[in-house]
């Protein structure tokens, strides 16, 4: 006769000792890889539970992917730190979490004054069976007609408010940067950009930053 499974019981957040840190259900976390020379595993804690003595502590991890993770790949306006968050979930032990980390919506992430190496962010839900996105399309920009990558410098025409990527308009990085005024070819009256020494270069909306991140 196969003995009985021992019943578990739910935990409401555990210690993980090697790290000293809490974990909550909810919380973002980073997880070690089965292959140690790959970057660490992101994902959301569902649900932490344990045997009836408290121990061989077990979680259900929600898992994040990277683009080149994805089946389309990564593409050119996903940012450095972007994540789909997945429909894919394993139980997984709790000693291997390595850290914590913050995953932001796509505009907490834009707003953000400096992003360091525990935060990262997601705009869509990735099937991880189908290769589907949800929501399955997002604004796109600039004469590249590109979704908006928060990792690029951007500019914005005061007049259509369309914002461009400097290359696309034939403009270097460095000339962006110190724009003060700038209309696309489209409005300019001249058939010509209008430039003049500025801080045109900025957020698109709520969603541009005005140069690469800084990393620390």
């Amino acid at each position: 006769m196969a003995k009985a499974k021992a019943p578990r019981r739910p935990l409401e957040s555990c210690t993980i000792k090697h790290i000293n840190k809490t974990i909550n259900a909810g919380d973002c976390v980073l997880m070690r890889p089965a292959d140690q020379s790959n970057p660490q595993y992101v994902a959301r804690i569902e649900r932490i539970d344990a045997d009836a003595r408290g121990g061989n502590v077990k979680v259900l991890a929600r898992w994040y992917y990277r683009p080149e993770e994805s089946i389309g790949g990564r593409r050119q306006f996903h940012g450095s730190k972007e994540l789909f968050l997945s429909d894919h979930y394993d139980v997984q032990s709790a000693d291997t979490i390595e850290g914590k980390c913050t995953v932001h919506s796509f505009k907490s992430y834009t707003k953000l004054d400096s992003v360091v190496n525990d935060d990262f962010f997601c705009r869509f839900e990735y099937n991880s069976s189908t290769g589907a996105f949800n929501p399955d399309r997002v604004a796109v920009y600039c004469k590249c007609e590109m979704p908006y990558n928060p990792d690029d410098l951007m500019v914005q025409c005061e007049d259509c408010s369309d914002w461009f990527h400097p290359a696309c308009i034939e403009m270097t990085a460095e000339e962006a940067k110190i724009l003060d005024h700038f209309f696309c070819e489209t409005c300019s009256s001249s058939g010509q950009k209008k430039l003049q020494n500025s801080h045109a270069a900025s957020r698109p909306s709520d969603t541009k930053v005005d140069a690469k991140r800084r990393r620390r």
